[in-house]
């Protein structure tokens, strides 16, 4: 490289230093662009080399390759040469000079064009060249531009280097060595150039990792059973054999000198590789353990009538499912009346056991949950044998369960007779003559206490004379299926009375305990009937807390005639109901009969304790219409889960799945949806409607309810306190939830709209909580919570004495007893069963999953 000329010749060293590295960055940019083809062949040349390309394909197909990809590389080196131009020093002046701040370079190279004889021009010239002379001096080489995007934009370099990268990774140096095989010519057989490979891949079910042979030491081997073992032998035809006594084949075997040899692990014994470089293990098979069942506990039944069998399940590795087995015992049942005659030929009942959600599935606890009650087998002596399979398709020694098919219990003398000559017409159609002329005496001249209702009277006879009809003219299996049907439904509608009556439900209720005492039933149906009674007391106390209510505002002062009537508070009726049952479980029956008989009186003449006399308070007022607000958000959120629901049950009613029934009673109604709640009970009960446009008249309806919500914040009192001040900041958050839930129902997102709708419930609680603690407070300072508020300081809205703390509401469970966490737990094991079941749509699974992970 020649020296610059004029002014540059007098810088220093350095200069031309860096000038020198700009002109190598200069041609390593034309390089990189003029041959990144060529790197870009050979990545992919030598990664497929690497994978063993060459052993696949036949030779002449891999010398065609060969050549074409030669020939190729040629042609890229020509055109890279052909492109490629050595950077002269000029063009490193020119990018060395673009670098630099106001191009001092350049500036050093250029003279005055006028002036140069005037003493004052050339002095300010002289000064200019000494500025740029310092900026030039602080040059430093420029970073080369290697990228080529614009040349090659599929990225096919990108490729070929994650190619490489793979074959680095998977590959082998080692296939290179099969190159000497394209050779042309004989060549002459080298023992020492044979070569082997081999691997040991476990059953996937084990999630053992594979075992790379070639490093394994000679001697001891153990690996699981049924393992898989791939040779590949290398070199002269006969260089390598294989010897082994593991994999139990008969018959035709393959030769001992093939290439490419696979079998499995069958039995322990010997593996060798025999010849150059060979190895030899002594295999010990480690046995796949048969999987093991047994239940831990005794089948109950929930008040729905649903059996729980809880059960264990291990394996060593892995458990694929399992089933259970139904069958009659013949041997242990009481033959007599509708049994005495000969069964008619059924199949035993098959069931799947239902296995974890998530987690491991080697050793777990689950319960199975069905619903047997409407079975032919209900309360017959069975044997229930478990087992279970596991991955290797192996099944466990079948566990054998002897017990009385748990189902529901019919406390109602015509709806248990119903049911037991149902089970008789099953048992087998001789029956049906007997059984027709039970329900005719049954219906015969009855009396009141035995049809509530006409209508079941009706239905009755119309059932027994189609039932005498078809009988004359030969009963058939589907005809004996449909009049069973009909008399199921009957006896279910005669049990459970008519539901849309608060006072109905609490009497119902009431007979019902009473007769299950008569009965000695046990003590957890006891239980459940008794929690059955505080729920219908609760239901018929608020709706004569509302009656009251509204007659209060039209005459503030209650009729002498009511003068006699008896207040109680809910804690009162708690305590009632809690004596009761403790001289249940106690074994008084007697006196029990005698409390419940008090209290059932009692109930007839009650008034439900009011607060005060006067009007309600603003605060007050506030909490109801929040309550309010909250329960139709509920029936808002009750009514999107059924549509979640339908949408993967096409073929079921609007609101009508099973199991979806609405806390105000009914299929397919929700807690509010009966009157203001939304229109969840003409939906629920239409059962044609094709649900075209139901996302979006839910999302009116939310965006109602918000707006009713906002309407509310701004009325709402306690302003400037702490409790008042949280309680509008719990609504402001609800609000927000609100709006998500709305728009994720306008995009038919109803599972996020669910989540939503949660957040709202739980941010509404909230301000409810914060508004009562507002309330309590001012009480206790002497303000308007006695005057105005409209609350006594014994009581609460709810007819709830105070806590200690001073807050609304009592410190008292109002729900007390096992059985809520019993029912906590009917309600957590239908979710896990539900999740756990295949055949449900991914994406209600993925919202029930969220459910277990939320409670």
């Amino acid at each position: 490289m020649t020296a610059p000329t004029g002014p540059m010749a007098n810088q220093p060293a350095r200069l031309r230093w860096v000038l020198a590295l700009t002109r190598l960055g200069l041609a390593s940019e034309r390089l990189v662009r003029a041959f990144w083809p060529l790197w870009t062949l050979g990545f992919v040349v030598l990664a497929s080399l690497l994978m063993g390309l060459q052993d696949i394909l036949q030779l002449e197909s891999l010398w065609a390759l060969a050549v074409g990809s030669v020939l190729f590389a040629l042609w890229l080196v020509v055109r890279g040469i052909w492109r490629m131009r050595w950077p002269s020093q000029a063009e490193a002046l020119a990018r060395l000079d673009e670098t630099l701040p106001g191009r001092p370079v350049q500036a050093l190279m250029d003279a005055p064009a006028m002036g140069d004889q005037d003493p004052a021009t050339q002095a300010l010239w002289e000064a200019h060249q000494a500025r740029m002379a310092e900026k030039a001096a602080e040059a430093r080489p420029p970073k080369p531009d290697l990228r080529v995007a614009t040349l090659d934009p599929y990225g096919l370099r990108f490729v070929a280097a994650v190619f490489l990268s793979i074959a680095l990774l998977f590959g082998s140096f080692g296939r290179l060595s099969s190159l000497s095989d394209m050779a042309p010519g004989p060549i002459a057989p080298s023992i020492v150039g044979a070569s082997w490979e081999g691997w040991v891949e476990p059953p996937s079910y084990t999630g053992l990792p594979t075992l790379y042979l070639n490093d394994q030491e000679a001697g001891a081997l153990r690996v699981p059973i049924n393992s898989r073992v791939i040779l590949r032998l290398y070199g002269e035809i006969g260089a390598l054999t294989v010897q082994e006594t593991v994999s139990a084949r008969v018959g035709e075997l393959p030769s001992t000198t093939e290439a490419a040899q696979e079998f499995q692990l069958r039995q322990s014994g010997t593996l060798e590789v025999a010849g150059p470089n060979g190895r030899l293990w002594q295999v010990d098979l480690i046995p796949d353990a048969v999987p093991e069942v047994a239940a831990t506990g005794a089948a109950t039944v929930s008040g729905r009538g649903e059996m729980s069998l809880p059960f264990e399940a291990r394996d060593d590795y892995d458990l694929l499912g399992g089933t259970a087995q139904i069958t009659l015992n013949l041997d242990q049942l009481d033959r007599r009346y509708g049994l005495a005659a000969a069964p008619e030929p059924r199949e035993a009942i098959g069931l799947t056991l239902p296995l974890p959600v998530s987690g491991p599935r080697d050793a777990f606890e689950e319960t199975l949950i069905e619903d047997f009650s409407a079975d032919l087998w209900a309360h017959l002596p069975v044997t229930l044998t478990l087992q279970v399979e596991d991955a290797a398709g192996q099944k466990s020694a079948p566990v054998d369960v002897t017990m009385d098919l748990p189902a529901r219990r019919f406390f109602d003398p015509l709806a248990h007779a119903l049911v037991e000559q149902r089970r008789d017409l099953l048992w087998t159609r001789d029956n049906a003559r007997r059984v027709a002329q039970i329900l005719r005496a049954i219906s015969h001249r009855p009396d009141d206490s035995l049809f509530r209702k006409n209508a079941d009277y009706l239905r009755l006879r119309t059932i027994l004379r189609r039932l005498e009809f078809q009988t004359r003219q030969g009963l058939s299996l589907e005809q004996r299926d449909e009049i069973a049907q009909e008399l199921w439904e009957l006896a279910l509608a005669i049990e459970d009375g008519d539901l849309d009556d608060a006072l109905a439900r609490m009497q119902r209720a009431q007979e019902r305990l009473s007769e299950a005492m008569k009965n000695g039933a046990s003590d957890q149906e006891i239980a459940q009937l008794m929690q059955e009674l505080r729920e219908a007391t609760q239901d018929y106390i608020r709706q004569l807390a509302q009656q009251q209510r509204q007659n209060g505002d039209e005459n503030q002062e209650f009729s002498r005639d009511q003068q006699n009537t008896m207040e109680l508070s809910q804690n009162d009726l708690q305590r009632m109901m809690d004596r009761i049952q403790e001289l249940m479980e106690q074994g008084r029956m007697a006196e029990a009969q005698q409390a419940l008989q008090e209290f059932q009186e009692m109930m007839e003449n009650m008034q439900v304790a009011q607060g005060g006399e006067g009007g309600e308070s603003p605060g007050q007022q506030a909490m109801n219409e929040l309550g309010e607000t909250l329960r139709e958000q509920q029936g808002l959120s009750d009514q999107a889960f059924r549509d979640l629901q339908e949408q993967f049950n096409p073929n079921a009613q609007a609101g009508e799945s099973q199991g979806n029934e609405g806390r105000s009673g009914g299929a397919g109604r929700g807690q509010s949806h009966d009157g203001t709640g939304g229109q969840g009970n003409a939906e629920g009960e239409g059962g044609g409607e094709s649900g075209e446009g139901l996302e979006g008249a839910l999302a009116d309806r939310q965006q109602a309810l918000r707006q009713e919500l906002g309407r509310q914040a701004q009325n709402l009192p306690g302003q400037g306190t702490p409790e008042g001040d949280a309680a509008r900041e719990a609504l402001g958050r609800a609000g927000e939830a609100m709006d998500q839930a709305e728009d994720a129902l306008r995009q038919n997102e109803l599972a996020e709209a669910i989540d939503r709708q949660a957040d709202a419930m739980n941010a509404l609680r909230e301000g409810m909580r914060n508004l009562g603690e507002a309330l309590a407070q001012n009480e206790q300072q002497g303000g308007e919570g006695n005057q105005q508020s409209g609350i006594t300081p014994s009581q609460d809205p709810l007819g709830r004495n105070p806590g200690s703390t001073g807050r609304v509401g009592s410190d008292e469970q109002l729900l007390q007893g096992e059985d809520v966490y019993r029912r906590a737990r009917d309600l957590l094991d239908e979710i896990r069963k539900r999740s756990g079941e295949a055949d449900r749509p991914e994406q209600e699974r993925n919202y029930l999953r969220r459910l277990l992970d939320r409670f």
